[in-house]
This record gives structure tokens, sequence and C-alpha cells, in this order.
């Protein structure tokens, strides 16, 4: 004999049960109506594609280039610096400080931003000497990533 629980058959023997045993295999049979297993099935099939199809909106911003590259020598006095990341940064809410041989810092002004994944700048008056380019971005998906480019300028 069996009851109806939620548009599932169970045993009647199950009604009775411990509840450990509510839970054994070989105890319990569930059978869905179709449509529960249908909107089930559907659920999983969307959840499924949102969280593994839409994962590069949702990524952080990563440096995928730059330019001087890390741990290069660059001649000065003017240095051009571009960052290019693997999604949307916002530009204005963006920002390159160098950071000088004798320990200050510089904020730089960023170039008007071409590509929507790169900011660029330039440094000019560059003395020979380890820099240290600070990079922080605002990513399309509102997280703020932070990096830093080590790099030396030569004489010419």
């Amino acid at each position: 004999m069996a009851f109806w629980v939620n548009s599932c058959i169970i045993p009647f023997a199950v009604k009775s049960a411990s509840f450990t045993s509510f839970f054994s295999l070989s105890t319990k049979r569930i059978i869905m109506s179709p449509g529960r297993r249908v909107r089930t099935a559907s659920l999983f099939f969307f959840l499924m594609v949102f969280f593994l199809g839409a994962t590069s909106g949702f990524a952080h911003a990563v440096l995928v280039e730059s330019s001087p590259p890390l741990k290069s020598s660059v001649t000065g006095p003017d240095v051009p610096l571009k960052l290019r990341f693997n999604v949307r940064i916002d530009a204005a809410r963006s920002r390159l400080t160098l950071l000088q041989p004798d320990g200050s810092s510089q904020t730089l002004e960023l170039d008007k931003q071409d590509p929507p994944n790169s900011i660029s700048a330039e440094a000019k008056g560059l003395h020979p000497g380890v820099y240290r380019l600070r990079w922080q971005v605002l990513a399309s998906d509102g997280h703020i990533s932070r990096g830093e480019i080590p790099f030396t300028v030569v004489k010419r």
C-alpha cells in the first residue's frame, strides 16, 4: 500500500519507518510526476548554462599584456605605458601610479581609453633607475584588481 506526498508515491512501509531508513535506498521509492521532472531538469539546465556559460562576464581583470613588459629595460626620459586586460575596465575609476627610485610616487594622467580593455599613459622626464608602475583598475564585474610592474630606465 502507498500514500501520496507532494506528487510522489512513497511506499506505505516508509510511513512507519525510522528517520534513517527513510533516506536509505532500499525503503525509499519516489516517482516524480512528469511536470515536476520537466521543471527540475529545466532548472538544472538553466543553472548550468548560467554558471558555466557566463564565466567571462564574472571574471576579475587580469593583466594580459603590458608595455613595458615585466622587469624589462627601456630608454628614457619619456616612456609610453600601456596595460591590456582580459575584460572591459572602467578607465574613469582606474589609476596608474609611478613609484620612483627615490621612493616618491607620481600619479599619472590616463590617456583617452581606446579599446575598452586597456589603459595607457606616458611617463615623462624619467632618469635612469628602477621604477615600479602600480596599477589599479575597476573591472566590468565591479571588482578592483591591483598589481605592480617593475622596470628599469636606462640612458639612450
